[in-house]
């Protein structure tokens, strides 16, 4: 195939901050028409490399070639007149604007000076039938799902007649229904002749929807591969330069111990009813179930975060009843939330402010901070489980996902919580980062802290739990112990198919 075939390539593509290569000479071609996925541990340089392309940065060195054009930088302007759209992670969405109106936010059909919003309207629905998204233009945007707020993203793109869509880790933040709908849209769009661009970190979609895929490693080209001839195992040893041959690694011989750190008995609040389980010390108790199956809202109640309505926390035999999350750490309890990101981290301050964000309390006499003792701490945990950063002053916002959660980790291991309540703990994590996490959750059981893990990935909680708790409806449906484990059972729990 000559450079004709080629609807976008990037030429020695680098980008240099403070301290920091971001990419460094990566150079790649993406065919007219592909599916072309691009994948890489956090901190690769993914989602630099295609803000290169839709403007969002200037790259410090290289060249974008457009459908023959060169271009030495974009602009979002530039990059949306030359037919390139981005789907975000974050969604760059208005809720309190409607479907059409957010589809043609910064372009709006006007009649005269006046904005004519029935014209909007029905382009808009054309375009939302043309992808067969059954949902009205007039709908507030704060009033659909996350799956419908990302088709009004592509809507938007498609709207703007992009002939490129970059997609960047789409699924993250969807259901298995909202996915498959998702998959849909793109096998439409690559037929009608759209190329894709798609950014994740699960394997099983790459491998359902792309035709080529390109692998980056800290910030550095490392091949590009035809999908039909390569395999999982390929990919993992590319993206991180080793084989894993453990993906749960195994953990010493049994750690768990007769003391009971936690017990919730008959507990009913946040939606969920009855709940009766004890966690002991050296454990992992796996909670499956689900989506809405009020595991998170559990969680949440033992956190001090919602409200328990009735029944009882007892935590080393205590009774205790945490009203907020200040309590709650003050007990020895630590939450890593499922969204790290709104809730597990203040990204705006640095590794330092973040870890000992919980124990100021105890670095402080008269109000003043002791800051060297603030800065040992930091270094200790730094040093501990490895937080890849060339300062304890970086933001936390400029982490790779991997390096956020271990920042959330530390916090509660600075603060000594006893027991740790793990949310989706590997959700947006490559595969070489949650074997690291895997590892430290090891190590953390292995110095006789207790450990809820909340999952809904089947392998993981089997792969790491002692025993398991499968939740459905807000109630228990069962429990199963390690030598039991099994995807079906696991299923049938928490579908309530099984009745015994």
């Amino acid at each position: 195939m000559g450079a004709e075939d080629n609807i976008l390539e990037l030429k020695h593509i680098s980008k240099y901050y403070p301290g920091v290569t971001a990419l460094d000479d990566v150079s790649l071609h993406v065919r007219r028409g592909e599916i072309h996925a691009l994948i890489g541990e956090n901190g690769a340089g993914k989602s630099t490399l295609i803000k290169t392309c839709s403007g969002a940065i200037a790259p410090s060195v290289g060249e974008i070639i457009i459908n023959g054009k060169s271009f030495l930088s974009m602009t979002p302007k530039l990059s949306e007149e030359n037919g390139i759209g981005v789907i975000y992670q974050e969604f760059n969405l208005v809720g309190d604007l409607t479907i059409a109106e957010n589809i043609f936010l910064g372009r709006a059909i006007r009649k005269g000076i006046l904005v004519d919003f029935a014209a909007m309207e029905k382009k808009s629905q054309e375009v939302l039938d043309s992808l067969n998204i059954k949902i009205k233009p007039s709908t507030l945007v704060k009033d659909l799902s996350v799956g419908y707020q990302q088709m009004v993203e592509i809507a938007k793109a498609v709207s703007q007649n992009a002939k490129v869509l970059i997609m960047d880790e789409p699924s993250a933040p969807l259901t298995n229904a909202e996915v498959e709908s998702m998959f849909a849209v793109v096998d439409l769009l690559k037929s009608r002749g759209v190329t894709i661009i798609y950014i994740s970190h699960r394997l099983e979609e790459i491998f359902r929807l792309s035709d080529r895929i390109t692998v980056l490693r800290d910030g550095q080209y490392v091949t590009t591969l035809e999908t039909a001839r390569t395999n999982e195992d390929e990919l993992i040893k590319y993206m991180v330069g080793r084989q894993l041959n453990e993906v749960y690694p195994t953990r010493k011989a049994d750690c768990i111990q007769e003391e009971v750190i936690f017990e919730a008995k008959a507990v009913s609040g946040n939606g969920d009813k009855e709940i009766s389980l004890k966690i002991h010390k050296g454990e992992v108790l796996g909670l499956g179930g689900l989506v809405g199956a009020g595991r998170t809202e559990f969680a949440e109640m033992i956190f001090g975060a919602e409200k328990k309505i009735s029944g009882e926390f007892y935590f080393k035999g205590e009774k205790i009843n945490p009203k907020t999350p200040k309590e709650a750490i003050k007990i020895g309890i630590g939450l890593v939330p499922e969204d790290r990101k709104a809730k597990g981290a203040l990204l705006g301050l640095s590794i330092q402010e973040n870890i000992n964000m919980p124990i100021y309390h105890r670095l402080s006499k008269a109000a003043v901070i002791d800051y060297k003792k603030a800065k040992n701490i930091a270094q200790k945990y730094r040093k501990e489980i490895s937080i890849k950063t060339p300062s304890l002053e970086q933001k936390v916002k400029n982490l790779s996902g991997g390096n956020q959660q271990k920042v959330i980790l530390a916090k509660w291991l600075a603060a000594e919580s006893e027991l740790l309540i793990f949310d989706e703990p590997t959700r947006g994590i490559d595969v070489g980062a949650k074997q690291e996490i895997y590892t430290l959750i090891n190590q953390l059981v292995e110095q006789g802290k207790a450990i809820l893990m909340i999952s809904s990935e089947m392998e993981e909680l089997m792969g790491m739990s002692d025993r398991i708790v499968i939740l459905a409806e807000g109630s228990v449906s069962g429990e199963i112990p390690r030598d039991e484990f099994n995807q079906e059972l696991i299923m049938q729990l928490a579908s309530k198919e099984r009745n015994n």
